[in-house]
């Protein structure tokens, strides 16, 4: 090693030593208030940190539509695996929950901050604070936690109370289990009895013996007389204009419902055959609780129980899954009924 690699690393440690007992390496500055200020964005559940702002629901629906929806969905639905932000409300006792703003989140101040910190993907804080809250007022509307003339801001903010709010605990794991957790682990006689306490029924890999040994069973032959054909009922000729008129005014629908060949369940029911079936009866699509005791009471659909569902669904139905708005023009109700109309069973 040289002399002068010697007197380098001999003066680097002691310049090294120096600083540290001093306590003070030379380097930066105190951040200043408003420096610190700029970084703690955090929204606090009750307001504190709201910046002053304001947004309207039907504003927070272009917005959405703009920025959101292709993930999300035009009605906060969901687009394939990405999240949904609506529904799900009455599941969070099921075997699979479903987990969205309306039925989980305690906070909205959650997602207010969320959307505002992260959101759109790809293009974070890109939206002003009157767009973030009127993002947040659309989420609520879609969830019907609000009405379609809700205005959010940062005066009324606290005022909103999410159902969830009172559905989570303290965690008191540090009191309650760690000492569990700690020590030597049982490696052997652990227990005095080993027992099975649960099955894997949400995987369906355990075997329901009941239903094995019911097919096993020899079924009994029971003859059954043919009913006589319901007759077929008369459809009046509907306008091919308004078909056609109808078609476009579909394309509204089209993120959530299908007719036509090969239509299926999605967010929404398929409406192949909808016109004067009974309500709540597309076998295998769960619908909600407000439509099957509409169901229960007779409903059916047909141009006018359609057009007044469509006018104003959350008005029509209180407790809708549909997050859909409305149509509140009558001819556009009328074409979506005919071009409904057009598609049997």
């Amino acid at each position: 090693m040289s002399k002068f690699l010697k007197f380098t690393l001999a003066a680097g440690f002691a310049i090294s030593a120096t600083a540290v007992f001093a306590g003070d390496f030379g380097l930066g500055r105190p951040a200043l208030p408003e420096e610190i200020a700029a970084w703690d964005v955090k929204i606090m559940p009750d307001g504190r940190g709201l910046p002053e702002g304001s947004g309207d629901v039907w504003t927070g629906d272009e917005v959405f539509a703009e920025n959101c929806a292709v993930c999300h969905g035009d009605f906060a639905e969901g687009v394939g695996n990405w999240p949904k932000l609506a529904g799900g409300w009455d599941t969070l006792d099921h075997e699979d929950p479903l987990k969205t703003v309306g039925s989980y989140w305690p906070y909205l101040s959650t997602v207010w901050d969320y959307v505002n910190r992260s959101m759109p993907f790809g293009n974070a804080q890109s939206l002003s604070n009157d767009e973030v809250y009127a993002i947040t007022a659309y989420i609520l509307y879609s969830n019907n936690l609000v009405d379609e003339d809700f205005t959010l801001s940062h005066e009324n903010f606290a005022e909103v109370e999410m159902p969830n709010a009172g559905g989570f605990i303290v965690d008191d794991r540090a009191e309650t289990e760690y000492a569990k957790w700690t020590g030597e682990p049982c490696m052997e006689n652990c227990k005095d009895e080993v027992k099975i306490t649960m099955r894997a029924r949400v995987l369906d890999v355990t075997p329901d013996v009941e239903e094995a040994e019911a097919a096993e069973a020899e079924p009994v032959a029971v003859a059954v007389a043919e009913p006589e054909p319901a007759p077929e009922p008369e459809v009046a000729a509907v306008d091919p204009a308004l078909i056609e008129a109808g078609e476009k005014v579909f394309k509204k629908c089209k993120a959530c419902h299908q007719v036509g060949e090969g239509a299926k369940d999605r967010a929404g029911p398929q409406l192949n055959g909808v016109m004067g079936r009974a309500a709540g009866s597309v076998e295998g699509f769960k619908y909600s609780k407000a439509l099957m005791a509409r169901a229960d009471e007779g409903l059916v659909w047909n141009e006018e129980t359609i057009s007044a569902f469509l006018a104003n669904p959350r008005g029509y139905m209180k407790g809708t899954k549909m997050g859909f708005a409305g149509l509140k023009s009558e001819e556009d109700q009328a074409a979506i009924a005919a071009y409904l109309s057009s598609f049997a069973d």
